[in-house]
């Protein structure tokens, strides 16, 4: 009888820390930087832009598996965020949060806030031969190689690192909040533009987390 078919092996999918690592690697240089920020779209609490340095001559193998699932903080569970958080901090050379609260989001614009924030994240990490990447939009200049990555949380290891920093930064502060400010419901749409979020905001007003530049139809039978 003729030996039966083997069926054929299934690959296992490639983790993706492995490809966003070989993106900064294509660089050629040893310090690679990248910063992105959590919470430009809310109606509550700070926009935080963080940044992270990874050292490529220092870096093993160890530290990338342990980074084996890095990807856009956006794709990740909050668990999986949090599990990340502390390797990010043990394996990158340097890390800096940056946080810009409402009313300075108010005065200064949300655009002008969130790439000045991601400059200052970037400018305190970079080192001499660095390039410094930044998600989607371009920085301020900086004595260093720059470059914008469209995507970049998705693209790059660096980038997404910094992008699972500053979500979970902010995440935290705002379960704080909702200690401090019962009932706006902070720790479940963490001052995103929820349903709930505005049903709060209609029965109880404001608090100083919110954003009044944000033209919202939550704010307008409000007596601002």
């Amino acid at each position: 009888m003729a030996a039966a078919a083997r069926a054929p092996r299934r690959r296992r999918p490639r983790p993706p820390g492995r490809r966003l690592f070989a993106f900064d690697r294509e660089f050629g240089t040893r310090f690679v930087a990248g910063a992105d920020e959590a919470g430009r779209g809310c109606l509550a609490g700070p926009l935080v832009a963080a940044a992270v340095l990874f050292d490529y001559e220092r870096l093993s193998r160890s530290d990338m598996r342990a980074l084996s699932t890095l990807n856009d903080s956006k794709q990740q569970t909050a668990e999986r965020r949090e599990a990340l958080y502390p390797v990010i901090l043990r394996v990158a050379t340097r890390v800096a949060v940056i946080s810009r609260c409402a009313p300075g989001i108010d005065r200064r614009g949300l655009h002008v806030t969130n790439l000045a924030a991601l400059h200052d994240a970037l400018a305190r990490v970079a080192r001499d031969g660095c390039i410094c990447l930044s998600d989607g939009f371009p920085v301020a200049e900086l004595p260093h190689d720059q470059q914008a990555v469209v995507g970049g949380d998705a693209r790059s290891a660096a980038i997404a690192a910094a992008s699972v920093v500053a979500k979970v930064t902010r995440d935290r502060f705002m379960h704080r909040a909702d200690v401090t400010h019962p009932g706006w419901e902070f720790a479940s749409h963490v001052g995103y533009a929820t349903r709930e979020h505005r049903a709060a905001i209609e029965r109880l007003g404001i608090t100083p987390l919110h954003r009044l530049s944000f033209q919202s139809a939550a704010y307008q039978q409000l007596a601002l």
